[in-house]
């Protein structure tokens, strides 16, 4: 089982760099991380150059220009790099618990795509987090929002996660799916442009296509770093693309990863 970590950023290269520090100590690596780049700055450029040369992982950093909020775009371009057949999506502003990966692997069945929990950091917690380069969090510190996410346990985890039909909760932001189940909805639709549902409609596909979701509860921790709200200006548009998928059953869509596959 090849683990391939996709982790998506724009122009952060500080809570980047925290993201692929905790990537880099987990205690089941991944064969490879990759760095989906929707159009940031030289700093990030730097930042994942420097971060590369010494990476025990090799880190493919995956660049396009910018022009608005283009996730669903930039996904599809580093997982046609990706040579692992089990992806694992982040954030950029995920700070990663040294299980995480092995706690995705763990749980990754045939068949199955999982959703990961987050916890929320607060604005003041993570200025602090960002100076002390902290990677490493209790359940009860300040500045911690939605702390019962922060618990590892793999006995809750046993009594508590499972199977979960909906979309409800789908945040890319810490999931992971078999890659031939990806490339048989042909990855994510690029008529998803500015933020907002691209995730659910993926899974919307996924789900149209038989492939079954389970929540991962009590492991497989991610942090998330605060930033301000995005812009909700493309959210009406985007709703009606998913609701598309989800009235008519797609699971296909035509705008898809195959145009990088052919390249």
């Amino acid at each position: 089982m090849k683990i391939s970590l996709i982790i998506t950023t724009y122009d952060r290269p500080d809570a980047l760099e925290l993201s692929i520090l905790s990537a880099l100590r987990q205690t089941r690596p991944p064969e490879e991380i990759l760095i989906a780049d929707d159009g940031s700055g030289e700093e990030t450029k730097r930042c994942v150059d420097r971060l590369a040369e010494d990476s025990p992982v090799p880190i493919h950093h995956i660049r396009q220009s910018h022009r608005g909020f283009r996730a669903a775009m930039i996904r599809n371009k580093a997982m046609a790099r990706a040579q692992g057949d089990y992806i694992l999506l982040v954030d950029g502003d995920m700070i990663l618990h040294k299980d995480f990966v092995q706690d995705h692997k763990a749980a990754a069945k045939p068949g199955h795509f999982s959703q990961g929990s987050r916890v929320l950091i607060t604005e003041e917690k993570t200025v602090q987090v960002l100076r002390t380069r902290q990677m490493d969090f209790s359940p009860f510190e300040p500045g911690l929002m939605n702390r019962k996410n922060a618990l590892r346990s793999p006995f809750m985890t046993r009594c508590f996660s499972g199977r979960r039909k909906g979309l409800r909760g789908i945040r890319t932001c810490n999931f992971s799916f078999w890659m031939s189940d990806a490339l048989s909805v042909n990855g994510f639709n690029e008529d998803f442009e500015g933020w907002g549902r691209e995730d659910s409609e993926f899974a919307a596909r996924m789900l149209n296509n038989g492939v079954l979701r389970q929540d991962i509860k009590f492991s497989a921790l991610a942090f998330h770093l605060y930033h301000p709200r995005c812009s909700l200006s493309s959210l009406s548009v985007n709703d009606q693309l998913l609701e598309n998928t989800v009235r008519n059953q797609l699971s296909w869509c035509v705008n898809g990863i195959d145009q990088y596959l052919r390249q």
